[in-house]
């Protein structure tokens, strides 16, 4: 056998024990009369020694070796005298009889350690070796362990685990579809899922009444350091089931996992309302790790002569704590932050509620100081806080404000990444209108059914009609969404025209699951989780790329494989596909 022990397995207790390990070499620490090669496998580290006067051989056989030589010992455990606390093998070596070399490695283009030298590009292109490193190996690790508890989690409860099909139907709503050509069809083509949404539908009308799938899902669309093209959801739907039911089982799920896989015991979730969390925090997926809500001060700043005020549609403050000692400078500095293109706010006004009781602020000429007592009670301000105030059109200046808040949170190191605070934000708007289409379109898909109590409002004012729509947030992250679905073909049909669907339009894009509606649709709802996203965030992380074996880059390319790539012309003839050369 190659190894009769991993490398990071070997304790105190085992000293005297004969034993074969193979692995990489991580580092070669040559001392003259010793030489010391750090081993490591997935399992961690141990230390191997060699020793000049007394195996020679063995010893210079050690140096002319390299980094990631991939190599298999034998030799005996003995206690290090230079103990190393920081590695759990650190109490003990292996003094080598014999060193075998599996396979030789060039110089890899980085240090292939906890922290390497390399940028994230080159990591990308070898990420092979990246993975390597304990860093990422925890991270693959942890998404694995996730899994587990998922999959057992929902066995227990009676789901069942069934796969949908990769090749589907193209349908107009919601992301960029990636489509797929297929050769016997000529001129027709799949798309690759964004979710596998009609088809878990599907299997509710078929009697399987507690689904689930870790599945990959791709969409076509810009990238950020929480979106891949192509990711992987814990998909789940339920039949028989209002909103609360969905609620209770999912939180029992990610409570179940926060306690496995983090040892933390939530209480239960807060339930907010979409409108309350837009208004108080300025996002449908509120950080909740630290308090300082947004202030609505419109009526009591308005018509005291100062423009910029009296010509907003909505002006928002925060406090916030223990800030009236920040300098200028600091201030000057924060102004700039909100004026990026990215928060798009014109400006920032401040006031100082001093620790001395007196009130300082940006526009003092235009406020009185009974106005600026005003903001403070408004506020909830104490001695010693500031108070930092936008103005504009609702929605920019919400967003604005709500993308401040985080900001100062960062800055005041608020956000404690060990904290969880998760919560159920729901009753979303279940259409959103689009000025340049002219048109609404779903807040979260097509087949979201409206409130019962707004039903009515469908056709005359399908604007105001809340959604039987539900996310779950942890830490300002949205890790889950999902709704109560139509189940009934009449509403159906008419969500679709409040879509701006024709009968034909709706029929030919999903014809096969109103059909299926003619034969019992149970009521049924799901949700589901961004895999990826849940995972970085048990680990503390934002970066989701780091959570995943083999991702994309920025620009949607593999760059270790340098996908996507030119096919070739015989290929493209059989597809009937015609290339056009570029106009660059």
């Amino acid at each position: 056998m190659y190894r009769t022990h991993h490398c990071g397995e070997l304790r105190i207790e085992d000293c005297g024990q004969k034993v074969k390990l193979a692995g990489w070499i991580q580092r070669i620490r040559d001392l003259g009369g010793m030489t010391f090669i750090d081993l490591r496998d997935r399992y961690g580290i141990s230390q191997l020694v060699f020793n000049m006067e007394t195996k020679s051989d063995l010893c210079s056989k050690a140096r002319a070796a390299g980094r990631e030589f991939v190599i298999q010992i034998s030799g005996s455990v003995v206690e290090r005298s230079n103990k190393n606390q920081q590695m759990p093998t650190g109490d003990i070596e292996i003094d080598v009889d014999e060193l075998i070399i599996l396979n030789k490695a060039e110089t890899p283009p980085f240090t292939i350690e906890e922290i390497s030298d390399g940028g994230d590009e080159l990591r990308m292109k070898y990420r092979y070796l990246d993975l390597r490193r304990s860093p990422l190996q925890k991270n693959i690790i942890l998404r694995h362990k996730i899994g587990i508890e998922i999959r057992k989690y929902l066995s227990d409860l009676d789901f069942l685990e069934i796969e949908t099909p990769f090749l589907i139907k193209s349908t107009p709503e919601g992301a960029r579809d990636f489509i797929v050509p297929s050769r016997l069809n000529s001129n027709e083509f799949y798309a690759l899922p964004q979710s596998p949404q009609t088809y878990k539908q599907l299997l509710m009308v078929s009697g399987f009444d507690k689904y689930f799938q870790i599945v990959r899902c791709f969409r076509d669309e810009d990238l950020r350091a929480d979106r891949q093209p192509e990711f992987t959801q814990i998909d789940c739907e339920m039949s028989f089931v209002e909103q609360e039911d969905i609620l209770n089982t999912f939180e029992g799920l990610t409570r179940h996992l926060l306690k496995e896989i983090k040892g933390i015991e939530c209480e239960e979730f807060i339930r907010m309302p979409y409108s309350e969390a837009m208004a108080k925090y300025g996002s449908d997926k509120p950080d909740l790790r630290f308090d300082m809500p947004l202030h609505n001060i419109s009526k009591i700043s308005k018509g005291k002569g100062f423009k910029v005020f009296d010509d907003a549609e909505e002006i928002i403050a925060l406090s916030v704590p223990d800030a009236a000692e920040w300098s200028r400078k600091q201030i000057d500095a924060l102004t700039e932050w909100v004026k990026r293109p990215q928060i798009g706010a014109s400006g920032l006004i401040w006031m100082k509620f001093e620790k001395d009781g007196t009130m300082k602020s940006s526009v003092d000429k235009f406020f009185s100081e009974e106005d600026k007592k005003e903001w403070i009670d408004a506020c909830g301000s104490n001695e010693g806080d500031m108070i930092l105030i936008l103005a504009g059109n609702e929605k920019q200046v919400l967003n604005a404000a709500g993308e401040l808040r985080l900001e100062m949170g960062t800055r005041l190191n608020l956000r404690d990444p060990k904290k969880y605070a998760p919560l159920w934000v729901v009753d979303f708007p279940l259409l959103e209108w689009n000025e340049d289409e002219q048109r609404f379109f779903a807040m979260h898909h097509p087949f979201t059914s409206p409130r019962k109590e707004d039903m009515s409002k469908l056709k005359s004012a399908p604007g105001d009609v809340r959604a039987n729509a539900y996310d779950l947030v942890i830490n300002g992250v949205e890790i889950g969404g999902g709704s109560i679905r139509i189940h009934d073909r009449e509403i159906q049909m008419q969500m679709f025209e409040a879509l701006g669907f024709t009968p034909e339009e709706a029929e030919a894009q999903f014809g096969f699951l109103l059909g299926a509606f003619k034969y019992g649709a149970p009521p049924h709802g799901g949700i589901a989780f961004g895999f990826d996203r849940f995972t970085a965030i048990m680990a503390g992380q934002n970066n989701i790329r780091d959570f995943i074996a083999f991702p994309k880059n920025n620009n949607g390319r593999d760059t270790m494989s340098d996908a996507p790539s030119a096919v070739s012309s015989k290929q493209l003839d059989e597809l009937l596909i015609k290339i056009i050369p570029s106009q660059e």
